[in-house]
């Protein structure tokens, strides 16, 4: 497999304030840390390694400093700091593999770019991250993310640090994010094959009142929401344009969704 779910950036204004919604809502979160030079700072609610990302900003002029495009930078420069889901980060082995490929496709690509965090223990976390995209599109692709450890490191690390424990709500898995976009089936079809991801099921979500299709992708599918009529997706789109807008959850004590800081957050 290419590419393996890795983390959505939810910002959310106070990192703590979306902390400790979570926490009453039965998961387990942990404070992140800064990114010293783009200004912005987090807390982390993880899912095997699959996380999500509570995003702020500690110092806007930094964030404000001139972005690559299709950077997280540039997307929450164009939101104007919006509060809600704003990207997917995809894990991969060989970012440089990656960036010929993306280029062959005929897409804009930045990077590898070496990037690091320092975690509230001092310790510092390494990664490198890739952006790609076409100037066309509604919707900005996914990030790249390599991680100088192994998944078995991280996860080792991860589970002895207590960033990764139990949640409350039981033993829960990020299954899907779900984007809003005009046209399902064609984003599905360009992105399975910028990905190179694996096609789902065509389906009906009555509770969102539109037609999803899903790409498989091991960590946490993507799934693409076109409206069939007034509700969240048509919302979505006339509020924020082609967005992600829902994470849903497997493995839950009882079948129940939350809108949290502008996001739903569906439990299963």
């Amino acid at each position: 497999m290419r590419f393996t779910f890795d983390h959505l950036v939810h910002f959310v204004g106070s990192p703590e304030e979306a902390r400790d919604e979570l926490r009453e809502l039965g998961l387990h979160v942990v404070d992140g840390g800064r990114h010293e030079n783009g200004g912005t700072y987090n807390t982390l609610s993880y899912f095997g390694l699959s996380y999500i990302e509570l995003i702020g900003l500690f110092d806007k002029r930094l964030a404000e400093q001139s972005a690559e495009k299709y950077s997280l930078r540039d997307t929450f420069q164009k939101d104007n700091y919006a509060i809600g889901l704003s990207r997917i980060a995809l894990r991969s082995q060989n970012l440089d593999e990656e960036a010929k490929r993306f280029k062959a496709l005929g897409l804009d690509v930045n990077g590898p770019v070496p990037l690091s965090r320092k975690r509230p223990d001092g310790s510092v976390v390494k990664w490198k991250l890739l952006f790609a995209g076409n100037t066309e599109d509604k919707l900005d692709l996914p990030f790249f993310i390599q991680w100088d450890e192994s998944d078995d490191e991280r996860l080792r690390d991860l589970k002895e640090q207590e960033t990764i424990a139990e949640h409350n709500r039981g033993n829960l898995a990020l299954a899907a994010v779900g984007f809003a976009v005009e046209n399902a089936e064609a984003t599905m079809e360009k992105w399975s094959a910028y990905l190179d991801l694996e096609k789902g099921e065509r389906f009906t979500d009555e509770a969102l009142n539109a037609t999803g299709h899903r790409l498989k992708l091991p960590g946490g599918d993507i799934v693409f929401y076109s409206p069939n009529g007034e509700g969240t997706v048509s919302e979505t789109l006339a509020k924020r344009g082609e967005k992600p807008f829902i994470v849903d959850f497997s493995g839950a004590n009882q079948k129940e969704q939350f809108e949290v800081k502008k996001a739903i957050y569906r439990f299963f």
